[in-house]
């Protein structure tokens, strides 16, 4: 079975770009553009709206997308399933992780993965840690590396690697902050700290709620999205951030910045795997999964 188109709509799809799809599939864009064709020809349907700025999913695309990537997993399933006796699993699975998270748990999940199962392909994308969870229900990726949400999506397994505290960080003693992040910090004075969070989140979420509880309205500074970027900008001077103690340990900035033993401390948070639950089924997701032992 020839399953390169669908590997080819799903890369145009997902980057929503002939040249960088074009580039993952190891094809020219002309070429792309023509097997596009031909499989918009095929159905009947228009998938892409295109022009020469831009490139769109049509509401037939979206609903193909998902075929698609239901396809192609059932695909490994049965190929798999037919060469069981070979015991070697082949084909691609996809991994989503903050940069931080590919540092601390990458090396220790896929090195014994890599000598177990040598012909399993990992397709590893890195962004913002607020995605993870958003990219893995959205059948963008097969796994992802996320800190788990007060409440689980319907659907989704999540398997814990470790729990990391999420901290207040300053700049080192002598900043113009100096004065204002001395301890305790009172309601007024936190009125005025200059506050870099996270746009969006887990960390946001719970800084957002433990202001709401003191009855604080904060001085938001800066939004940004990814931790990494809150300790450069607190290292910096610009102002007080909160970021899991994990990103702190892997940051070249670490020594630029202070934590503050701030009280009450903010709930830690559970990193571990995510994945949806119908997915395990497939063999290749159910053989990552499964190497990493239950805690």
């Amino acid at each position: 079975m020839d399953i390169r188109p669908l590997k080819q709509f799903i890369a145009l799809a997902e980057t929503l770009h002939f040249g960088r799809a074009s580039e993952i599939c190891h094809i020219s864009p002309s070429t792309l553009s023509r097997c596009i064709k031909q499989l918009e020809d095929s159905l009947d349907i228009k998938l892409f709206e295109r022009d020469n700025r831009s490139v769109t999913l049509t509401r037939e695309g979206a609903l193909f997308l998902q075929y698609a990537r239901d396809s192609l997993m059932q695909w490994d399933v049965l190929r798999n399933t037919l060469h069981a006796k070979s015991q070697q699993l082949q084909g691609e699975v996809s991994i989503f992780c903050s940069v931080t998270a590919s540092y601390s748990f990458l090396y220790d999940i896929l090195s014994e993965f890599r000598i177990n199962h040598p012909q399993i392909e990992i397709k590893l994308h890195t962004g913002d840690h607020a995605r993870a969870i958003p990219r893995v229900m959205a059948g963008d990726e097969d796994i992802s590396i996320a800190a788990r949400p007060d409440q689980l999506p319907h659907g989704m397994a999540f398997k814990l690697i470790a729990v990391s505290p999420l901290v207040f960080i300053a700049p080192k003693e002598g900043s113009s902050l100096s004065e204002l992040t001395q301890l305790p910090i009172s309601a007024n004075d936190w009125a005025n700290i200059p506050m870099i969070l996270s746009e969006e989140g887990l960390a946001r979420k719970r800084v957002d709620r433990w202001f709401r509880e003191k009855k604080v309205k904060p001085h938001i500074y800066a939004q940004v999205a990814g931790h990494e970027a809150i300790v450069s900008m607190v290292s910096l001077g610009l102002g007080v951030g909160v970021v899991p103690s994990i990103v702190l340990d892997n940051s070249p900035l670490a020594e630029n910045v202070q934590i503050l033993d701030i009280k009450p401390t903010l709930e830690a948070y559970k990193v571990g795997l995510c994945a949806q639950e119908k997915k395990l089924k497939n063999p290749l997701i159910h053989a990552l999964w499964s190497q990493l032992k239950d805690r």
